[in-house]
């Protein structure tokens, strides 16, 4: 007797996962390559290795990594206040972190410069002290630390919560300080998912547009990203310069993927064993 699945069987199932992948991912992304493979490879090198997009790569990653280092330590601390931790108002808190994900990027950025701008509610007390936050590198990246932090909260903090508490007190028991505890007994465990975050909110921030170009300042060689170089070319109508780098962007955003996935293959490996 065959068994009865909630699903269509395999044929069907696959063939609809593949048209959907097809039409929504491949084809798009064909067509971007595509675009890219009508330039000579000397019109290709020359479109990615401009002075202009140079500058906005080194901006662009520079910040990104910056950003997610950041994140990689107050994401931890919020994580670790959030799962060990009882106080009033935590909830809301908890939700809070969430806000990065439901808010629109333009208003996520406007708001940024509204707050830090040197007339802004933050801006207009540190712009007498010669700190300037907004319209500079400065915003860029605190643009980027502001989308990236729900991604280290979020994959660490499930992991400190099935942490075994028992490790840490027998640990303490036998003489070990607080920081022998957390380097030797909890970081190890939360490695992964820590790295895991790290590299979500680096490839995040990467691709990010919307909260950037309010906060930047956008001067070609000092404050602009790289996807705004790509914008610019498509309003110049150089489409086959602008898939040219949006290729390398794609080409790098495919190696953070595989990267994401051998951290989580390595969490799970490390989870079973």
């Amino acid at each position: 007797m065959a068994h009865k699945r909630v699903l269509p069987g395999f044929n069907i199932t696959l063939g609809y996962s593949l048209l959907y992948l097809g039409l929504v991912v491949l084809i798009p992304l064909s067509a971007l390559v595509l675009k890219t493979l009508s330039l000579s490879w000397p019109q290709f090198v020359e479109a990615v290795t401009s002075p202009r997009v140079v500058a906005s790569y080194q901006l662009t990653f520079g910040a990104s990594l910056l950003a997610a280092l950041v994140n990689m330590v107050l994401g931890l601390l919020v994580a670790w206040v959030l799962v060990r931790y009882s106080f009033p108002g935590k909830q809301f808190i908890d939700a809070i972190v969430d806000l990065p994900f439901a808010l629109p990027t333009a208003v996520a950025g406007i708001a940024l410069a509204t707050v830090l701008a040197n007339n802004g509610w933050v801006g207009q007390f540190l712009h007498p002290l010669g700190i300037e936050l907004a319209f500079n590198q400065k915003g860029i990246v605190i643009a980027l630390i502001f989308i990236g932090l729900p991604f280290v909260v979020r994959t660490v903090q499930p992991v400190l919560e099935d942490s075994e508490r028992e490790l840490e007190e027998a640990a303490l028991c036998l003489g070990a300080s607080r920081l022998q505890t957390f380097i030797k007994v909890i970081l190890p465990t939360i490695l992964p998912a820590l790295l895991t975050g790290f590299a979500l909110a680096f490839a995040r921030a990467i691709g990010e547009y919307g909260s950037v170009i309010f906060i930047a300042g956008n001067v070609p060689m000092v404050s602009e990203i790289t996807s705004l170089v790509i914008i610019g070319k498509l309003e110049q109508y150089d489409y086959a310069g602008a898939t040219a780098v949006a290729c390398v962007m794609l080409l790098i955003s495919f190696v953070m993927l595989f990267f994401i996935n051998g951290l989580q293959v390595w969490q799970r490996k490390r989870a079973g064993a």
